[in-house]
């Protein structure tokens, strides 16, 4: 049975072409995973699928009394709130049933036994419609799930306004889990879960019987739950039946069967040309030069799709620093209360070091204060000679600056040429360029801040979750320039497929923490 259509589906942005005569077919208990390169438009898919956005063309019909939850990027929290009231939302359905049957229950004091037993019946569905919902395990429930995304930690009376961006993500797809709607879209639901979280997430996700539609860019997570993929490239939107692995192999096959059909009618084209160009002027010959031309004006051209521009990343490196390049004494970070035990720890010339561990343990703001951008609880940090920092921030610019004023706003003496050129080395083409800051998806986005740090002298690199929007070839040009970088590398990740090759040692802040995990 299918649960959406998606028909003929044009949209595009000024000149900018995202999608071109789309059509998507979503059959109940699917679980799709949406591909592709950052800004291919597998995010304006999703807003349009979900009525957030309309088309330019084409039709989206849903099957009738479908409920959907969506998390996408830029979701939302309700100010003022506590974790437990936003999770208690997910089931504002059942409290308005359950008024209703408080106000049934009302006038049954004063009714006719006719209306009695109207009143009866209405009662009757209303307290099954409960308790098939587990209505009154609804507290357990809540917990549950929190506690599979880490928010117990944090504490479920916490004001929502206290947390930091991680958080407030975790809390909005623990409510959409919850709401257990007919239809799950989730756009990047990893990115600010570790480890263990990630785990719980897998195995609610293969053990969910409704449809989900997945957008990852984390692969392993991506092929343990999915069974059908749709690949999004050039505006266009393609289906592999299977898990991710299979979708490339079947990828590569037709890729190589498109290149060799190209080059294969190029020569046959060569040809035709080449015996109309000798023949059509011949009298005897010119009626087999008019038939190869009717030929070539029949012919069903190929088109090679465009090469996308890929990323190259690397960092320029500043001169060599003091062989000790940060040294902790005594440290207790937090923000007004501590998060960590008192640290020793001494950061040495060309190290790489990943940092590991629950969300919510204070991971970013080690960083933070390793890098004395805020002050810690208590202790001391020191900072050896000649430091130049380079540092890429886990929350994202959303300025209604371009791309390219970003970069010249960091390096003035750049002349246009030379600042479109640093973008294009990212992977960004011309329309990414000019956009703002705002419009840009979150793996563009994450590409100008990375184009600012390859483009400054650096000795000291340091990256809070520089994964989490990037597509694959990003992220392996990503792991290949950190491993070639010839000075010292401080990194936060969740993605051990991703550092526990090139890192020199890793940390896991769950050692220090003073919370209980």
């Amino acid at each position: 049975m299918s649960i959406l259509d998606v028909t003929n589906v044009s949209h595009g942005f000024g000149a900018r072409q995202i999608l071109e005569n789309v059509s998507f077919r979503l059959l109940k208990g699917e679980h799709i995973g949406l591909v592709g390169a950052n800004g291919e438009g597998k995010s304006t898919f999703l807003n349009i699928i979900t009525g957030k956005l309309m088309p330019d063309e084409g039709k989206v019909e849903w099957c009738n009394h479908i409920t959907t939850g969506y998390l996408d990027q830029y979701s939302t929290l309700e100010k003022g709130k506590t974790i437990r009231d936003i999770l208690r939302s997910a089931f504002n359905h059942m409290f308005e049933l359950e008024k209703e049957m408080i106000a049934i229950y009302d006038k049954m004091g004063d009714c006719t036994p006719e209306e009695m037993d109207i009143l009866m019946e209405d009662v009757g569905e209303i307290q099954s419609i409960l308790e098939s919902g587990d209505f009154y395990s609804l507290d357990s429930k809540i917990e549950e799930y929190a506690a599979g995304l880490g928010l117990m930690d944090i504490g479920l009376e916490r004001d929502v306004t206290e947390l930091s961006g991680g958080q407030r993500a975790k809390i909005l797809l623990a409510k959409v889990l919850l709401e257990n709607p007919m239809i799950l879209i989730l756009d990047e639901p990893t990115n600010f879960l570790d480890e263990n979280h990630i785990a719980w997430l897998k195995n609610f996700l293969q053990n969910y019987e409704n449809a989900f539609i997945l957008v990852s860019h984390d692969i392993p997570f991506l092929n343990s739950v999915t069974n059908v993929i749709y690949h999004m490239e050039n505006a266009e939107l393609t289906r592999y039946t299977g898990d991710y692995y299979q979708f490339q192999e079947m990828y590569e096959l037709k890729k190589r069967q498109l290149e060799q059909a190209y080059k294969k009618q190029q020569k046959e084209i060569e040809h035709l040309k080449d015996f109309i160009a000798r023949n059509k002027a011949r009298v005897a010959t010119t009626n087999l030069a008019k038939d190869r031309q009717r030929k070539l004006d029949r012919m069903d051209i190929i088109e090679m799709a465009r090469e996308k521009p890929k990323p190259i990343f690397s960092f320029k490196e500043a001169r060599t620093p003091g062989r000790e390049v940060i040294t902790a004494k005594n440290l207790v970070i937090g923000y007004g209360e501590p998060l960590t035990k008192p640290l020793n720890f001494t950061v040495e010339r060309n190290q790489k070091i990943a940092i590991k561990g629950v969300n919510g343990l204070g991971k970013s703001t080690l960083l933070k204060t390793m890098l004395g951008l805020i002050k810690p609880v208590s202790g001391e940090v020191e900072h050896g000679q000649f430091l130049e920092v380079g540092y890429f921030e886990q929350e994202e610019i959303a300025t209604s600056t371009t791309a390219l004023d970003e970069i010249w706003n960091e390096f003035p003496s750049m002349t246009n040429a030379e600042a479109r050129a640093a973008l294009a080395k990212c992977g960004l083409t011309r329309d990414h360029i000019t956009s703002q800051m705002k419009v840009l998806s979150g793996g563009e986005n994450a590409k100008v801040r990375l184009c600012k740090l390859m483009n400054r002298e650096i000795n000291l690199l340091v990256l809070d979750e520089p994964t989490n929007h990037l597509d694959v070839e990003a992220k392996e040009e990503l792991k290949k320039a950190i491993r070639e970088f010839k000075g010292t590398v401080v990194l936060v990740s969740h993605e051990p497929d991703f550092y526990m090759d090139i890192v020199t040692e890793v940390w896991n802040v769950e050692d220090w923490t003073t919370k209980v995990v």
